[in-house]
């Protein structure tokens, strides 16, 4: 749902109200339910299913965006057990927690979903047990699996609508993946490639003043920071060596979300390797950061592995808060979190991981005991007018939303 201004502004006004009347309504209490979003509030949800990647904004206007659905087949020992169980699909279950908080909101569908590129983590695995779809044109997973519980109106990815760079797609998710924007391009429903640079497209809402959603990057393009006009650093790929065309990591998108002084920077898989400087013009994550400036809160691109979060987008952010979205046990580095930790940066960020496996937590508990958190959904929580906002732990072991950390609130940068 998304309110007009005038709705907006009532909203809001009544939203103070009841906070003069019930004070402790206004704020989460571990042990206590996760409370309702409340307009000119922005909300931003880091589903932990130990499968892979998943973000529910909703926005202060009450319009909602998911950024990918991962769902992950990668079995144990290297992957965390799935979460809260094995009972649902991954999907599904992201599916469910976005009914509880679409409810808040008065709606019961995702105005945009961004897949920022086609890797299982992200978009969702397939396999033979996987059910077909109704029209039986592909199998239920990740996005799809979302969208057959929770209608997505527009959906965005980087590669549409032909995903011929940097080669034509042919692993079998990819290809489920397709065939289902194909089914839904069928049924007349929206599917749009990804603009880097737009301050429009992602965006569903128009009451909320101050909210915005810049479009920084994919497929080798960077926004300049003027207009929506964009700058290319890739070269041709046709001129490459096989070995030298990026994988589809590196042609991720980010964005940038702000609401008055608050922002939140998030790129998918992008990562800095230039294979020790052979190929600078792989580092799109520093292009990136650096475009979209310094940030209060950043989720750790390709999950805080070795061949991301290097030290260029980290200085470029310099964010007081990193969210690892994790699901192996390679989530996160040592290196990574050495270089958050231990930077030289003014101060030290707070860390916090949706999910982390035993292995990875013992082999280096200089770093990982310094973690915030290590287990549950990850809520950033943003107060109107963007100057403050906290951050809250669920546990992501049931549905019932328990709030298991409050962290804050946290004033922004000047």
């Amino acid at each position: 749902m998304r309110l007009d201004r005038r709705a907006f502004l009532a909203a809001i006004a009544a939203s103070a109200a009841g906070r003069a009347g019930a004070a402790t309504g206004d704020r989460d209490v571990v042990g206590e339910a996760l409370r309702p979003w409340r307009p000119g509030g922005l909300d931003i949800h880091h589903i932990a299913t130990g499968r892979g990647d998943s973000t529910l904004v909703i926005g202060p206007d009450g319009s909602s965006l998911m950024i990918d659905a991962g769902a992950s087949s990668t079995v144990a020992p290297p992957t965390l057990a799935p979460l809260p169980d094995s009972g649902r699909r991954p999907g599904e279950w992201i599916a469910r927690y976005a009914l509880r908080r679409l409810a808040d909101t008065g709606g019961r569908a995702i105005d945009a979903f961004l897949a920022t590129h086609q890797h299982p983590d992200h978009i969702g695995d397939v396999d033979a047990n996987a059910p077909l779809a109704p029209d039986g044109r592909y199998r239920l997973t990740g996005v799809s699996d979302v969208d057959a519980l929770v209608p997505i109106r527009r959906l965005i990815d980087r590669g549409y609508p032909d995903y011929a760079v940097p080669v034509p797609s042919q692993a079998p998710f990819q290809r489920n993946y397709q065939a289902y924007v194909a089914s839904r391009r069928a049924r007349g429903l929206a599917v749009e490639r990804f603009r880097p640079g737009a301050l429009d497209q992602l965006r569903s809402g128009s009451a909320a003043p101050g909210y915005a959603i810049r479009n920084i990057a994919a497929n080798g393009q960077v926004w300049t920071g003027e207009d929506d006009a964009v700058r290319t650093r890739f070269p041709s790929m046709a001129g490459l060596p096989p070995r030298d065309v990026p994988d589809e990591n590196v042609w991720s998108a980010a964005i940038r979300i702000s609401l008055g002084r608050f922002a939140y920077f998030a790129a998918g898989d992008l990562t800095s390797s230039t294979y020790d400087g052979a190929l600078p013009w792989r580092d799109m994550e520093s292009a990136a950061a650096e475009a979209a400036g310094p940030v209060s809160v950043a989720v750790a691109p390709h999950h805080g592995m070795f061949d991301a979060t290097g030290p260029g987008a980290v200085r470029a952010l310099d964010a007081q808060v990193w969210i690892i979205q994790a699901w192996h046990a390679l989530h996160p580095s040592p290196s990574t979190l050495d270089r958050l930790l231990n930077g030289r940066s003014a101060r030290v960020p707070r860390i916090f991981a949706t999910a982390m496996a035993d292995p990875t937590a013992t082999a280096s508990p200089w770093l990982t005991n310094r973690l915030a958190s290590r287990q549950g959904h990850v809520i950033v929580r943003v107060a109107t007018g963007g100057d403050r906002y906290s951050v809250v732990i669920t546990d992501s072991r049931d549905e019932r939303d328990r709030v298991t950390g409050v962290f804050g609130p946290f004033d922004c940068r000047k």
